[in-house]
């Protein structure tokens, strides 16, 4: 397993369009990918494939978040996804 944390940067945090693109990057890697909003209380952990569970975690402007991959791919999995966060995910 491969983990990394960023914090997010889009000013209106994730919401359906970024979520689509971070959704759509994650599909193309082979590996079990999760996330996590660190700045939640409850901390759920989801799915990276599904736009609806990545919806769920409200990921605000300045949210931190955890993403973990395991799986054949996972370090390129997490690397990616983390580096698209950081550019604000096309907006």
């Amino acid at each position: 397993m491969f983990k990394r944390k960023t914090t997010v940067v889009n000013k209106t945090g994730i919401h359906a369009r970024p979520a689509a693109n971070f959704v759509a990057r994650a599909k193309q890697f082979q590996s079990n990918i999760m996330v996590t909003n660190l700045s939640e209380d409850k901390g759920d952990t989801v799915n990276a494939k599904s736009i609806i569970e990545i919806l769920s975690l409200a990921m605000a402007e300045g949210s931190e978040v955890e993403i973990s991959a395991d799986g054949v791919d996972e370090e390129a999995a997490v690397n990616g996804l983390i580096v698209l966060i950081n550019s604000g995910l096309g907006e």
